[in-house]
C-alpha cells in the first residue's frame, strides 16, 4: 500500500482521523481493517456517514481513499418540561462535540426546575492516543426533589448536589471501552413540605469520596437515523468514604445497566429495545437513586411518581421513515414502555411479584437533521395499560434511546 487519503472532511483533523485508523500508510491491504475504520469513522460525532474506494496505482501499490460526511457538531440545547410544582421547567445548554478538530466534548448546560442549576464539561477520549483519554467535569444541581414513604404520601425537599469528577477512558479495542474516575461531591438535603415521619429528619448531608466507572460493549453500525447491532453499558459508583449526619444516604454501590439492541427492518424501518436494569445495595432508605420518569424511562407516567432501590425497565419501539429528502427525515414511531421497581425498605421480590409493575404505550413523531449531530426533535404521547390512569406527552432532542 502507498498511501491513505481522507477526503470531505472540513473542521475535522486528517491527523487525527489517522491516528484512530488501522489501515496506516506503508501496511499490508487488509479489507477486514478497511471496514473497521469507516465504521470507526462513523461513531464519531463529528461524522454523519463514512465510505471507501481502493485505486491501483500500479503493482503492489494501492491508495485508500477514505470519504466522510461531516455533522455540524456545534449543538446548542433547549428542553422543556414540567417541573414538580406543575411550573414549567428548561435546560438550556451548548456542546461542541469537535472541539479543536479532535472530537473533544466541550460544553455546558444552565436548568431552571424549581431551582437553578448549572454544569461544565470537557472530554477528550483520544487525548493521548488511539486508546487513551481523559473526562473532567463540575455539576451544581439544586433541585425538589419528591421523596415517598410508607405511609403513601410524599416529602418535597430541596435537593443540592455539588460534585466534581475526572474520569481515564481507555478504548481497549474498538467494540470495548472502559472508564475510571473519581467523584467528589457534597449532597444536601433540606425539607421544603409535605407529611414527614417522625424518624426521617428535616436536614440531612453528606460527603461523598467515589469510584465511579463505566464499560461498554459497542457493537453498533449505524447509517444516518438508522440502527443496527447490539450494545451493552454499565455503569457504577461505589463509595469510599462518606462522611454525614444520617445513615439514610449512606448507599455504597449503585449499578446500572442499558442493553441495547437494534435492527433494520426493509429500508425504511428500525426496529429499537433497551433493557435496562438497577441496583443500589442500601435498600433501606426513601432517598431512593432510581425514579419512575418521563424522560428516564416510562413515557408518559409523569414528572418523578415514584423512587426505588432497584429496577427493571423495557422499551421497546419500531421506527418507520415517513419523509427523507436531503438533509431532512420524518419518523414515527409505536413504542411500550414497561417497569418494575423494588420500593425503598421492600426487597429483590418487589421486581417479581408486579405490584409496582406499570406498562404504558404510545406513539411519537421524530423530526431529524441528518447533517447535525443528534439532531433529532422528538414527541411522544403515552398512556397507560395498568392500573396507572396517567399520560401524556414528552418531548426532547435526541432519540429516546
Amino acid at each position: 500500500m502507498s498511501e491513505v487519503i481522507i477526503e470531505g472532511n472540513k473542521r475535522t483533523k486528517t491527523s487525527f482521523l489517522k491516528r484512530l485508523a488501522f489501515v496506516k500508510e506503508g501496511s499490508v491491504l487488509d479489507s477486514s481493517k478497511i471496514i473497521s475504520d469507516v465504521r470507526r469513522f462513523k461513531l464519531l460525532p463529528s461524522v454523519a456517514s463514512a465510505t471507501y474506494s481502493i485505486n491501483d496505482v500500479e503493482i503492489d501499490r494501492v491508495k485508500i481513499i477514505y470519504t466522510v460526511v461531516e455533522n455540524f457538531a456545534i449543538i446548542p440545547g433547549l428542553n422543556v418540561s414540567q417541573d414538580n410544582n406543575d411550573d414549567i421547567a428548561y435546560r438550556t445548554s451548548i456542546f461542541d462535540f469537535n472541539f479543536l478538530g479532535q472530537n473533544q466534548i466541550i460544553g455546558g448546560f444552565y436548568s431552571k426546575n424549581v431551582f437553578n442549576s448549572y454544569g461544565v464539561f470537557w472530554e477528550a477520549p483520544n487525548l493521548f492516543n488511539r486508546k487513551l483519554g481523559i473526562g473532567i467535569n463540575y455539576q451544581n444541581n439544586i433541585l425538589q426533589e419528591p421523596i415517598f414513604l410508607d405511609n403513601n404520601k410524599d416529602v418535597n425537599y430541596k435537593y443540592n448536589s455539588k460534585a466534581f469528577e475526572i474520569r481515564a477512558m481507555y478504548e481497549h479495542n474498538f467494540k470495548n471501552r472502559f472508564e475510571l474516575g473519581i467523584n467528589l461531591a457534597n449532597e444536601d438535603y433540606d425539607y421544603l413540605e409535605g407529611d414527614l415521619n417522625a424518624e426521617i429528619p428535616e436536614q440531612l448531608g453528606v460527603k461523598r469520596i467515589s469510584v465511579v466507572g463505566e464499560y461498554e460493549f459497542n457493537n453498533i453500525t449505524n447509517s444516518y437515523q438508522y440502527v443496527e447491532g447490539f450494545r451493552s453499558i454499565f455503569t457504577y459508583s461505589f463509595t469510599l468514604n462518606s462522611k454525614g449526619d444520617n445513615n439514610l444516604l449512606k448507599n455504597f454501590f449503585i449499578g446500572r445497566n442499558d442493553f441495547e439492541y437494534f435492527k433494520r427492518i426493509g429500508t425504511k424501518g428500525n426496529w429499537a429495545n433497551r433493557l435496562r436494569i438497577g441496583y443500589a445495595t442500601n435498600s433501606s432508605t426513601p432517598f431512593a437513586p432510581f425514579a419512575l420518569d418521563n424522560q428516564l424511562n416510562i413515557r408518559g407516567v409523569g414528572n418523578t411518581v415514584d423512587r426505588g432501590t432497584a429496577s427493571i425497565v423495557l422499551n421497546t419501539e419500531y421506527r418507520q421513515t415517513l419523509l427523507e429528502k436531503g438533509w431532512f427525515a420524518m419518523q414515527a414511531n409505536a413504542f411500550v414502555d414497561a417497569g418494575t421497581w423494588q420500593e425503598p425498605n421492600g426487597s429483590i421480590d418487589d421486581l417479581i411479584t408486579g405490584e409496582s409493575a406499570t406498562v404504558f404505550s404510545g406513539l411519537g413523531l421524530r423530526f431529524i437533521h441528518k447533517r447535525i449531530f443528534n439532531a433529532v426533535f422528538r414527541i411522544d404521547y403515552g398512556f397507560s395499560l395498568g392500573k396507572k390512569a396517567n399520560n401524556g406527552i414528552v418531548f426532547g432532542i435526541g432519540q429516546y434511546f
